[in-house]
């Protein structure tokens, strides 16, 4: 006879494997069936090289407004089983700018992550992680925009010491040495400055991190780029 506490213990670590099997299942289960069908590769399949000249030709597309992509049902019924994005995004949550319209990239091309100032946490890095094991993405870019808003608070803190509310001070921490690093330039624009250092920083903390991104990289399956998406012309320029 067991004591009932130890008992219940061990049916809840019970439940718990079964339920983490099953989520395991359901993943082996998703990759297998589609997004990584048995006939071949996907259409995503295809050079990181090749993916990012398809997003600045949408971007040229945007730009120019003559968007190739008008009609948003088609292809719908197809997607209910399967998705193949060419490219996954690290965007800024500002509601300025989508990276669907930016690129001209219809639904099923993109796997955007999004947060206020574009930077890696756990939980956006599980996200791509995902875009890149199980959806098979080639490329991966780092967003920032002109004028982020994020940016900005983390500049003001830094500049003025302002105190905000809520969780606003966990953003700004993870923007700070983007902020510190623009400082040595000794440009004028240190929001413009921090922004693209944010872009680098994420970049390549994308490039190294561990255990799958960084591998597919080493390997030249994945490419992770940084770009500036311009709010006043719609263009993205890749950054170095």
């Amino acid at each position: 006879m067991c004591v009932h506490s130890m008992c219940s213990l061990s049916r809840r670590r019970a439940l718990f494997a079964g339920a983490a099997s099953a989520v395991l299942a359901a993943f082996s289960l998703h990759d297998a069936r589609a997004d990584q069908p048995s006939a071949g590769p996907g259409p995503n399949a295809i050079a990181p090289s090749d993916a990012l000249a398809r997003l600045l030709q949408g971007n040229e597309r945007y730009v120019d407004n003559v968007p190739a992509n008008k009609d948003y049902s088609a292809g719908r019924a197809a997607r209910v089983t399967a998705q193949y994005p060419i490219a996954a995004i690290l965007g800024c949550a500002d509601s300025r700018v989508s990276p669907e319209l930016a690129f001209d990239q219809g639904p099923g091309d993109l796997f955007v992550v999004r947060v206020a100032g574009n930077f890696v946490n756990d939980d956006g890095l599980a996200s791509l992680e995902y875009g890149v094991k199980f959806l098979g993405v080639p490329l991966i870019v780092v967003l920032g925009h002109t004028h982020c808003g994020a940016v900005s608070a983390a500049v003001k803190v830094i500049r003025e010491g302002a105190v905000l509310p809520g969780h606003l001070p966990e953003l700004v921490r993870a923007i700070t040495p983007a902020v510190e690093i623009a400082k040595t330039h000794g440009h004028g624009d240190l929001v413009a400055d921090a922004t693209i250092e944010n872009v680098r920083l994420n970049v390549n903390r994308l490039r190294v991190s561990k255990p799958l991104i960084g591998e597919y990289v080493r390997a030249g399956k994945v490419q992770v780029i940084g770009a500036i998406y311009d709010l006043a012309s719609g263009m993205v320029r890749v950054v170095d």
